[in-house]
């Protein structure tokens, strides 16, 4: 088990050992060991090791300049300067909150970014100002489009975070694919299958093997096939690659930069890095915040009441298990698979920085 302090500590000194500035290797830190926290260990410091790759063959730049290049009083595009997504992101969202301060809302595109983490944490900056924060990323083209075999979407996530009063705020953090890339990282770390509906073969044809898309195989929009509605995933996933993608100037669809090491990027890029979208809406622009989170409450309350289906204790809200995820593991720690600690092993050896 490890605190959550130790491994921001660790992780701050690897972004510093690769040129981050103190404030910059700071952000990025806590906002990659923000995952773990929330127990999304797919998105945690099992990829520190991949942004020093990115950094070792140029893809990151970690002194970035980042600048709005485009603004009106409620909109923005951000270049990220090939920045850590890590950074890149919570500087962006800083900007939407900012424009809601001012007008009511705030909307901001990013291109020229990198892997931002978990959606959830930027979204969920808006929560401190009383505002509803809404994030979304691009990502490595590893899904392939219902009725295709062609990997040309990412796992494309979306995120809402809502404040509520004096119950704990609604928290929507979900892929647009059955799972996310980083879930069957895990499984393959474990040697473990992965269920039926989370990937095709080169074929088209649903399989188990967890190393399936490694294989030249593809995720599944969520819903896995047409008849359990995966056009809807599809569709969802779609929607993120055109905020995110085409209308900030970033690559979208199959020439978006992945992350992952197994594929390659595309040679004729359409834009700049990869791209997110932020959202910031102050809850006093629609109608008295007390009076909403009161409404919140009863919300939650009354979905949480409701009757469950037998052998099941209670019913969540979206944010629920990240939330008690949380409050676990700052109390008892953060359990991290061995093949992930000899990753932070080896980069604790190359960069002289104590795990």
């Amino acid at each position: 088990m490890y605190t959550s302090d130790q491994l921001i500590k660790f992780c701050g000194a690897i972004f510093r050992k690769i040129g981050c500035s103190e404030a910059q290797a700071e952000i990025a830190a806590k906002t990659l060991v923000s995952a773990d926290l929330r127990g999304v260990d797919s998105h945690g410091v099992a990829r520190l090791s991949g942004y020093v790759r990115l950094w070792e063959i140029g893809r990151v730049n970690t002194d970035p300049n980042i600048r709005i290049v485009h603004e009106t009083p409620s909109t923005a595009v951000v270049d990220g300067d090939s920045g850590l997504g890590l950074v890149v992101g919570p500087s962006a969202m800083k900007t939407a909150i900012a424009k809601a301060a001012n007008v009511g809302t705030g909307w901001v595109a990013v291109k020229n970014s990198n892997h931002f983490g978990i959606a959830g944490f930027h979204a969920m900056m808006a929560l401190e100002k009383d505002m509803i924060g809404v994030a979304m990323t691009n990502a490595s083209p590893l899904v392939a489009p219902t009725f295709s075999i062609e990997r040309m979407l990412g796992t494309n996530p979306i995120a809402i975070a809502i404040p509520a009063g004096n119950q704990p705020p609604f928290v929507l953090d979900m892929a647009t694919t059955t799972a996310a890339n980083g879930k069957l990282e895990i499984l393959m770390r474990k040697g473990a299958e992965a269920p039926l509906g989370w990937i095709q073969d080169a074929e088209g044809t649903q399989i188990t093997d967890a190393e399936g898309v490694k294989k030249g195989g593809a995720l599944l929009p969520l819903g896995g096939d047409r008849e359990h509605s995966s056009n809807k995933g599809y569709g969802l996933s779609a929607m993120v690659d055109i905020l995110t993608g085409v209308l900030s100037g970033a690559n979208y669809g199959p020439w978006v930069p992945p992350f992952v090491s197994y594929a390659e990027p595309s040679t004729d890029p359409v834009g700049d890095g990869i791209g997110h979208f932020f959202g910031a809406m102050r809850v006093d622009a629609f109608r008295p915040a007390n009076e909403f989170k009161k409404h919140m409450d009863q919300w939650i309350e009354r979905f949480r009441s409701a009757k469950p289906i037998k052998g099941i204790e209670r019913v969540l809200i979206p944010g629920d298990p990240e939330r008690e995820n949380e409050a676990i593991r700052k109390e008892s720690g953060i359990p991290i698979v061995e093949q992930v600690v000899d990753d932070l092993q080896a980069l604790s050896t190359r960069f002289s920085v104590p795990l």
